[in-house]
């Protein structure tokens, strides 16, 4: 079956169009798989030095989406805004521009397959580099639901 040509220029527009977001959506999908696994902490080393009397506590920003945030978050964190955004890397540098730059820093966000996280380098390379030395990324796998939640970790919900 043949397009009528007075709609073969939509067809191209949407396929174009679907063709942009399918680009876009990769060059993010694969962002968190470049960060050193030396900046990585697991759930369960994270939970280890949280419930530790002697283990010094980090700062934890959640980087993700909001809904996400009021669901369900790690006990003790903050909520700064998805790290994909000017204005939530904004509020991450805000939140952090007067810290010591070897300040304990975990970053998080769980909205997603770790493979196709928006947020987290972002944020990683954000902090790196206005210099800070002592960031830790929070490897989530699957999501925040699975990888923490299910398992049992502390959280919070509600702002």
């Amino acid at each position: 079956m043949s397009l009528p040509i007075k709609f073969r220029p939509l067809l191209f527009v949407l396929i174009f169009g679907i063709a942009a977001v399918a680009l876009t959506s990769l060059g993010f999908a694969y962002q968190a798989s470049l960060i050193p696994a030396s900046r990585l902490i697991n759930p369960d080393e994270l939970v280890k030095i949280l419930q530790s009397a002697k283990s010094e506590k980090p700062l934890m920003i959640q980087v993700g989406s909001h809904v996400l945030y009021t669901q369900a978050h790690i006990q003790g964190s903050e909520y700064i805004g998805p790290a994909s955004s000017e204005t939530g890397l904004q509020s991450l540098r805000k939140r952090v521009e007067s810290l010591p730059r070897n300040r304990f820093i975990v970053l998080y966000c769980g909205c997603c397959p770790w493979s196709h996280c928006p947020n987290i380098k972002p944020a990683d390379d954000a902090l790196h580099a206005m210099g800070f030395t002592n960031v830790k990324v929070l490897y989530i796998a699957s999501n925040f639901g699975a990888d923490w939640v299910d398992k049992g970790y502390p959280v919070a919900k509600g702002d």
